[in-house]
């Protein structure tokens, strides 16, 4: 199966579309450009990686079993989730069904060069995840499909993928907060409450 369509959705607007619904939902952003974005919607349930490329999924998955009253939702790149496929797997015989996985994929590794990753190939993770065993894996290219799948990053039994194509608009690298301590400090005590934290 392969994804011969473009994207034309704006990652920004996709990121905001979709943090517009989350409520209190665990939110971790992968490597990169879904990091960035998410700056600029900053909310002390997001978990940012920025060094650790491919952890993106596995850590959604750790978040997701320790807190299974929880909803979880891992939003990362296609570069990014290319680079972890064996989380996918892994995901898939644990079968969490709160954890949703959505991938911003531009075909590109932004963060070096814009060099096309295997997505522009042919390559379709939403058919890995599904092989894997995802509950339900959706490919999506519109605005009106993207307005149909948010309630189902939050609501949907899980795991859910999600693989939402946009163009290659790219923006500046920066997010607010920069501190990885501070965010994982920030982070843990948002969950787990102050006196907890680091116990």
């Amino acid at each position: 199966m392969t994804d011969r369509k473009k994207g034309t959705l704006d990652r920004r607007y996709v990121m905001r579309t979709i943090v517009a619904q989350r409520g209190d939902t665990l939110m971790v952003t992968g490597l990169g450009s879904t990091t960035y974005d998410a700056g600029t919607v900053d909310h002390p349930n997001t978990f940012c990686l920025w060094g650790g490329m491919g952890a993106a999924a596995m850590t959604g998955l750790g978040l997701a079993l320790a807190q299974p009253e929880r909803r979880v939702l891992v939003m990362t790149g296609d570069g990014e989730a290319l680079m972890g496929l064996g989380a996918l797997a892994t995901i898939g015989a644990q079968h969490p069904r709160n954890l949703a996985i959505a991938i911003i994929d531009n075909e590109h590794y932004s963060e070096t060069g814009m060099q096309a990753t295997h997505t522009q190939r042919g390559v379709s993770l939403g058919a890995v995840a599904q092989a894997c065993g995802f509950a339900q894996s959706e490919t999506i290219y519109t605005e009106a499909e993207l307005e149909a799948m948010v309630p189902k990053l939050f609501g949907a039994e899980g795991p859910f993928f999600g693989v939402i194509k946009v163009n290659t608009q790219r923006y500046p690298m920066s997010i607010r907060v920069r501190d990885g301590a501070y965010l994982k400090d920030r982070f843990r005590e948002n969950l787990l409450g102050a006196e907890r934290a680091y116990y």
